[in-house]
């Protein structure tokens, strides 16, 4: 496997729940816009500041490609392959703050250890999981396509599988799906009880837009551009 220098030392900040993302990056503020108006007076409208999963996917995207311009032999977006990004999260590892008992480990599956031991510190399967998500989204943002996605390779997907799995028995913490739960016909028919006696009484059309949202909604995606 091909050798990588270490990236900036502003890494520890590194994916999720573990340190708000990779890299540093400078902090997000809120862009204006000045005009004049007719009679002269200026204006200044405020642009919105970008979502938080917005500047956590900038920040986690430009670290990566920082990753590849320091690996060894160079490597190039184009070239990057899926075998690449598991290289990648192997390299976070040292940046984790996660502890992973070995299986030689007395507290090895004891999800609460009475005591500090040796194992290593790795990154949380939940983080890395996470930080894929974006990573995936950000290349085909910068004008990747899906089909060449190194990011939503299988190999990608399977390490991602094993290292749940792994830390699950090491922790002795499952990592389990939650499942939504359906609301009762009853709860159902007394909300749209409740929605007609606000509404006076009407049979009520609409748009059948209400509700908790939608569901696995993506970011809105920017225009390609050329990486």
């Amino acid at each position: 496997m091909d050798s990588t220098s270490r990236v900036e030392q502003s890494d520890p900040n590194i994916v999720g729940s573990e340190g708000g993302g990779v890299g540093g990056g400078a902090g997000e503020g809120t862009s204006s816009v000045s005009g004049a108006t007719e009679g002269g007076q200026s204006t200044t409208v405020s642009a919105a500041p970008p979502s938080r999963y917005e500047s956590q996917k900038r920040r986690d995207w430009n670290t990566f490609l920082q990753y590849l311009r320091n690996h060894k032999p160079p490597l190039t977006l184009a070239r990057c392959s899926g075998a690449h990004v598991i290289e990648f999260l192997k390299y976070l590892d040292q940046f984790g703050k996660t502890k992973v008992h070995v299986t030689g480990c007395p507290y090895f599956g004891h999800p609460n250890p009475p005591a500090p031991c040796a194992c290593p510190l790795k990154q949380a399967w939940g983080s890395l999981d996470a930080l894929i998500g974006r990573l995936r989204a950000a290349y085909e943002e910068n004008g990747g396509k899906p089909e060449s996605n190194p990011f939503g390779a299988k190999a990608v997907r399977i390490y991602l599988r094993e290292v749940r799995e792994s830390q699950a028995k090491a922790r002795g913490i499952p990592y389990e799906k939650k499942k939504r739960k359906r609301p009762s016909t009853s709860s159902s028919v007394a909300t749209a009880g409740s929605a007609i006696m606000a509404e006076g009484g009407g049979s009520g059309g609409g748009d059948g837009s209400g509700g908790d949202g939608v569901i696995g909604q993506q970011p809105p995606t920017a225009p390609n551009t050329t990486v």
